[in-house]
Parts: structure tokens; sequence; C-alpha cells
């Protein structure tokens, strides 16, 4: 698979606690200069990533990040700020308890208030895999699948766990009505980023994979 086409599915991602506006700065660079997808970044960043760059690339960013119990109404708030200061795109984390208690309506109309604050822009609702069962994810690609989403997502590689070859194919066997697939955490290698988009992903959420294509040249 050519770089250019890999690094087109590309979320650049960095969502450390420590980031600095420098740091974010240079990942927006990067963006540019790779022609990424768009850039994965903290809510406190995405006006500033937004007035630099000025619609060259998309600017994503995450909600109810990274435990997802927030309250619903906490997530649309979140994601109408996020979407009032310039962001394109919205990750949002589920409340994994909720489906442990087989809360799967719940989840649904969760998502679906969070996709109207979008107004609307792309939503991917990221499941955290780490912490299911296969029967639940099968559930949540229903559930995903139902809702108004764009995308569902793997993880926020914040769980203990990311993307894995078995969960994306998964995804793509259990979701319907257009839903694109997004693989996020655990992509050690161009290999793995390979092998997740021949398997049906459409994006890549990742810190590290422009840094490792180029190290391919």
């Amino acid at each position: 698979m050519q770089k250019q086409e890999i690094l087109s599915h590309v979320d650049h991602t960095l969502l450390k606690q420590q980031a600095t506006w420098r740091e974010i700065e240079k990942i927006c660079e990067e963006a540019l200069e790779n022609h990424t997808a768009s850039v994965c970044i903290p809510p406190a960043f995405v006006k500033q990533a937004a007035d630099f760059l000025a619609g060259r690339v998309p600017v994503c960013t995450v909600i109810g990040f990274p435990n997802g119990y927030q309250t619903t109404a906490v997530k649309a708030f979140e994601t109408k700020d996020a979407v009032a200061n310039g962001a394109d795109e919205i990750d949002m984390v589920i409340h994994v308890g909720m489906v442990k208690e087989g809360r799967y309506e719940d989840v649904l109309a969760e998502i679906n208030q969070v996709k109207e604050a979008c107004d609307g822009r792309i939503l991917k609702v990221i499941i955290e895999t780490c912490m299911l069962t296969e029967e639940e994810k099968k559930e949540l690609c229903r559930i995903v699948s139902r809702s108004n989403a764009d995308y569902i997502k793997t993880s926020t590689g914040f769980g203990g766990g990311g993307a894995t070859a078995e969960d994306v194919a998964l995804f793509a066997e259990y979701t319907t009505d257009g839903t694109k697939i997004k693989a996020a955490g655990g992509i050690r290698s161009v290999a793995d980023a390979e092998e997740f988009l021949r398997l049906g992903a459409d994006r890549l959420g990742s810190s590290s994979l422009v840094a490792m294509l180029h190290e391919q040249d």
C-alpha cells in the first residue's frame, strides 16, 4: 500500500495529559505536510488549532474522554463547546457501565444526543473494546449502526488495550447502514495499519504512524 494512501486515513493524534500548545502545533504542521485525514487533539486546544489550520486539515477532538462516564448533558455541552471552537469531528466515549447493565437503548439515546450537538459534524463512537465481551461488541456494532453516528471506534488508547485485527474484522461483519470504522490504539507498525485498512477500517488513530511511515523512506 502506498504511503500517501495510508496517510490519507490517519487521524494524527496527540492526547497525552501533559501536551503543550507547541506539541499540538507540531502535529498540526505534520498533518499539513502529510495530508492526513485530521488532527485529533484535546478540547482545550481546538480553538488554537482551528485558527492555525484555517480549514486546511480537519480538527478532531474527544468528548467524555477517556472514561466515558460523564452524564449525557455534560457530553452534549462539551460537544457544543468544541464545535463553537472550530472542531470538525467529534470522537465520543460511551459509558461502558451502561453496557454492562444492558442499557443499550440508553447508549443509543446518548449517542444521538451527542450527534445532535455536533451540528452536522462527523461523530465517531469509541466503545473501548478491551473492556467488552464479544457479545457486547456485536451488540454495540448494531447500536452504533442504528444511531446517527458516522463511525464506530475501537479504543481510547487509555483503557489498557487498543485495536486488534479481530475487533476490526468483527466491526466489519456486524456494522451496517454505512457505519464506518476507526481503529485506534495498538497500531505499532505500518503492517498493522495496512492490515486494519484491509479489514475494513476507514480511519486510523495514531500518534506514531506518521513517523513510522517516514522511517521506511
